[in-house]
Protein backbone atom coordinates (compact mmCIF):
# COMPACT_ATOMS: atom_id res chain seq x y z
CA UNK A 1 0.00 0.00 0.00
CA UNK A 2 1.38 3.48 -0.92
CA UNK A 3 0.30 6.45 1.51
CA UNK A 4 0.30 9.93 0.08
CA UNK A 5 3.01 10.51 2.54
CA UNK A 6 5.18 8.42 0.66
CA UNK A 7 4.00 10.47 -2.29
CA UNK A 8 4.46 13.93 -1.35
CA UNK A 9 7.12 13.79 1.43
CA UNK A 10 6.94 15.11 4.72
CA UNK A 11 6.77 18.27 5.85
CA UNK A 12 10.51 19.13 6.30
CA UNK A 13 13.67 21.28 5.98
CA UNK A 14 16.38 20.00 4.11
CA UNK A 15 16.58 18.08 0.65
CA UNK A 16 15.92 14.51 1.29
CA UNK A 17 13.35 13.06 3.32
CA UNK A 18 15.67 9.68 3.85
CA UNK A 19 18.69 11.81 4.67
CA UNK A 20 17.32 14.61 7.05
CA UNK A 21 13.41 14.18 7.65
CA UNK A 22 13.95 10.87 8.75
CA UNK A 23 17.94 11.25 10.39
CA UNK A 24 16.23 13.95 12.42
CA UNK A 25 13.63 11.88 14.19
CA UNK A 26 16.15 8.80 14.67
CA UNK A 27 17.83 11.66 16.54
CA UNK A 28 14.35 12.86 18.57
CA UNK A 29 14.28 9.25 19.27
CA UNK A 30 17.88 8.78 20.36
CA UNK A 31 17.46 11.70 22.86
CA UNK A 32 14.09 10.63 24.76
CA UNK A 33 16.39 7.28 26.51
CA UNK A 34 18.66 9.34 27.68
CA UNK A 35 16.17 12.11 29.13
CA UNK A 36 16.89 15.40 27.06
CA UNK A 37 19.88 16.75 25.16
CA UNK A 38 22.70 14.49 25.77
CA UNK A 39 25.74 16.46 27.12
CA UNK A 40 27.83 13.98 24.72
CA UNK A 41 27.21 11.66 21.41
CA UNK A 42 29.13 9.56 19.39
CA UNK A 43 27.29 9.06 16.22
CA UNK A 44 28.37 6.45 13.71
CA UNK A 45 26.99 6.31 10.10
CA UNK A 46 27.16 3.35 7.51
CA UNK A 47 26.28 2.96 3.94
CA UNK A 48 24.77 6.08 2.49
CA UNK A 49 24.57 7.97 5.60
CA UNK A 50 28.55 7.77 5.44
CA UNK A 51 29.14 8.51 1.43
CA UNK A 52 26.40 11.05 1.10
CA UNK A 53 25.10 12.02 4.55
CA UNK A 54 26.82 15.58 4.75
CA UNK A 55 25.76 16.80 1.71
CA UNK A 56 22.44 15.91 2.48
CA UNK A 57 22.46 17.36 5.73
CA UNK A 58 22.48 14.41 7.68
CA UNK A 59 24.75 15.33 10.25
CA UNK A 60 22.85 18.02 10.79
CA UNK A 61 19.44 16.77 11.18
CA UNK A 62 20.79 14.06 13.54
CA UNK A 63 22.17 16.39 15.75
CA UNK A 64 19.32 19.16 15.26
CA UNK A 65 16.66 15.99 16.33
CA UNK A 66 19.18 15.18 19.72
CA UNK A 67 18.00 18.87 20.59
CA UNK A 68 14.60 18.61 20.20
CA UNK A 69 13.95 19.87 16.87
CA UNK A 70 11.82 18.53 14.41
CA UNK A 71 11.82 18.34 11.07
CA UNK A 72 10.33 21.21 9.64
CA UNK A 73 12.37 23.27 12.45
CA UNK A 74 14.31 26.31 10.86
CA UNK A 75 16.93 25.39 13.31
CA UNK A 76 18.40 22.56 11.54
CA UNK A 77 20.00 24.83 8.72
CA UNK A 78 22.36 25.75 11.77
CA UNK A 79 22.42 22.42 13.98
CA UNK A 80 25.88 21.96 14.58
CA UNK A 81 26.64 25.92 14.92
CA UNK A 82 23.91 25.73 17.95
CA UNK A 83 25.64 22.63 19.48
CA UNK A 84 28.64 24.02 19.48
CA UNK A 85 27.46 27.54 21.16
CA UNK A 86 25.66 25.41 23.62
CA UNK A 87 29.24 23.24 24.70
CA UNK A 88 27.75 19.86 23.43
CA UNK A 89 30.29 16.95 22.59
CA UNK A 90 29.14 15.05 19.07
CA UNK A 91 31.54 13.23 17.42
CA UNK A 92 31.03 11.96 13.71
CA UNK A 93 32.43 8.68 12.38
CA UNK A 94 32.12 6.44 9.18
CA UNK A 95 31.32 3.15 9.83
CA UNK A 96 30.30 -0.50 8.48
CA UNK A 97 27.84 -2.00 10.01
CA UNK A 98 27.47 -5.25 8.19
CA UNK A 99 25.58 -6.01 5.00
CA UNK A 100 22.67 -6.88 6.53
CA UNK A 101 22.24 -2.96 8.05
CA UNK A 102 19.85 -1.18 6.72
CA UNK A 103 22.30 1.69 3.86
CA UNK A 104 21.01 4.36 5.72
CA UNK A 105 21.40 3.18 8.97
CA UNK A 106 23.29 5.17 12.37
CA UNK A 107 24.25 3.83 15.46
CA UNK A 108 24.20 6.98 18.37
CA UNK A 109 25.72 6.44 21.66
CA UNK A 110 24.50 9.14 24.35
CA UNK A 111 25.77 10.30 27.66
CA UNK A 112 23.79 13.04 29.69
CA UNK A 113 24.56 13.14 33.60
CA UNK A 114 24.48 9.92 35.29
CA UNK A 115 22.73 8.07 31.93
CA UNK A 116 24.01 6.56 28.62
CA UNK A 117 22.36 4.60 26.25
CA UNK A 118 23.07 3.39 22.64
CA UNK A 119 20.56 3.33 19.74
CA UNK A 120 20.52 1.99 16.50
CA UNK A 121 18.32 2.81 13.79
CA UNK A 122 17.23 3.13 9.97
CA UNK A 123 15.87 5.71 8.06
CA UNK A 124 13.59 4.04 5.62
CA UNK A 125 12.32 6.96 2.88
CA UNK A 126 9.67 9.52 2.88
CA UNK A 127 10.64 10.43 7.06
CA UNK A 128 9.72 7.10 8.03
CA UNK A 129 12.62 5.10 10.59
CA UNK A 130 12.80 1.68 12.27
CA UNK A 131 14.67 1.13 15.37
CA UNK A 132 16.56 -1.56 14.80
CA UNK A 133 18.82 -2.12 18.74
CA UNK A 134 18.52 -0.64 21.71
CA UNK A 135 21.11 -1.26 24.28
CA UNK A 136 22.45 -4.37 22.77
CA UNK A 137 18.55 -5.62 22.36
CA UNK A 138 17.25 -6.22 18.94
CA UNK A 139 14.08 -4.45 18.75
CA UNK A 140 11.39 -3.11 15.81
CA UNK A 141 10.03 0.45 16.78
CA UNK A 142 9.02 2.48 14.13
CA UNK A 143 8.24 5.56 16.43
CA UNK A 144 4.41 6.11 15.00
CA UNK A 145 3.69 5.46 18.83
CA UNK A 146 4.21 6.50 21.94
CA UNK A 147 6.13 3.72 23.19
CA UNK A 148 7.79 2.07 26.40
CA UNK A 149 10.68 -0.51 26.21
CA UNK A 150 11.71 -2.26 29.18
CA UNK A 151 14.12 -5.48 30.39
CA UNK A 152 12.95 -7.37 33.29
CA UNK A 153 13.37 -10.65 35.26
CA UNK A 154 11.34 -13.49 34.05
CA UNK A 155 8.76 -13.25 36.49
CA UNK A 156 5.10 -14.24 36.67
CA UNK A 157 2.55 -11.41 36.70
CA UNK A 158 5.16 -8.66 35.54
CA UNK A 159 2.46 -7.81 32.00
CA UNK A 160 -0.31 -7.60 34.10
CA UNK A 161 1.82 -5.20 37.16
CA UNK A 162 2.80 -3.32 33.91
CA UNK A 163 -0.35 -3.38 31.97
CA UNK A 164 -1.75 -1.86 35.66
CA UNK A 165 0.32 0.88 36.17
CA UNK A 166 -0.66 1.69 32.43
CA UNK A 167 -4.27 1.73 32.98
CA UNK A 168 -4.20 3.40 35.88
CA UNK A 169 -2.47 6.37 33.96
CA UNK A 170 -5.22 5.91 31.27
CA UNK A 171 -2.92 4.80 28.91
CA UNK A 172 -4.39 2.34 26.39
CA UNK A 173 -2.09 -0.76 25.01
CA UNK A 174 -2.03 -0.58 21.24
CA UNK A 175 0.91 -3.11 20.56
CA UNK A 176 2.29 -5.55 23.15
CA UNK A 177 5.64 -7.38 22.24
CA UNK A 178 7.56 -9.73 24.53
CA UNK A 179 10.23 -11.73 23.89
CA UNK A 180 12.95 -13.59 26.73
CA UNK A 181 16.13 -16.17 25.80
CA UNK A 182 15.40 -18.45 28.29
CA UNK A 183 12.92 -19.53 31.32
CA UNK A 184 13.87 -17.06 34.19
CA UNK A 185 16.29 -15.09 32.14
CA UNK A 186 15.97 -11.73 31.73
CA UNK A 187 12.48 -10.62 29.71
CA UNK A 188 12.26 -7.64 26.64
CA UNK A 189 9.14 -5.70 26.49
CA UNK A 190 7.84 -3.37 23.53
CA UNK A 191 4.86 -1.83 24.50
CA UNK A 192 3.10 1.03 22.25
CA UNK A 193 0.15 2.78 23.32
CA UNK A 194 -2.39 5.58 22.00
CA UNK A 195 -1.43 8.36 24.56
CA UNK A 196 1.31 9.62 25.79
CA UNK A 197 2.73 8.33 29.04
CA UNK A 198 4.29 10.77 31.19
CA UNK A 199 7.53 10.95 33.21
CA UNK A 200 5.86 9.08 36.20
CA UNK A 201 4.81 6.31 34.03
CA UNK A 202 7.94 5.43 33.36
CA UNK A 203 9.47 5.58 36.76
CA UNK A 204 6.57 3.55 38.25
CA UNK A 205 8.07 0.99 36.37
CA UNK A 206 11.54 1.45 36.94
CA UNK A 207 10.37 1.26 40.29
CA UNK A 208 9.96 -2.64 39.83
CA UNK A 209 11.95 -4.63 41.96
CA UNK A 210 12.27 -6.84 39.01
CA UNK A 211 12.80 -4.21 36.24
CA UNK A 212 16.56 -3.86 35.18
CA UNK A 213 16.22 -0.81 32.99
CA UNK A 214 12.92 1.10 31.30
CA UNK A 215 12.85 3.74 28.26
CA UNK A 216 9.95 6.10 27.16
CA UNK A 217 10.08 6.83 23.35
CA UNK A 218 7.56 9.52 22.19
CA UNK A 219 5.65 9.38 18.97
CA UNK A 220 8.20 11.23 16.13
CA UNK A 221 6.75 9.98 13.10
CA UNK A 222 4.50 12.35 11.24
Amino acid sequence: MVSLLDIIGPVMVGPSSSHTAGACRLGLLARCLVGGTPEKAHIELHGSFARTGEGHGTDKAIVGGLMGFRPDDERLRTALDIMEREGLDYQFEKTSLGDDAHPNTVRITLDRGDRTAQMVGASLGAGRIMITEIDGYPVEIPGNLHTIVLVAEDVKGSVARIAGILADASCNIATLKLSRKERGGDAFMVIEVDEQPDESVRDAIRALSWVKWAFRLDKVSA
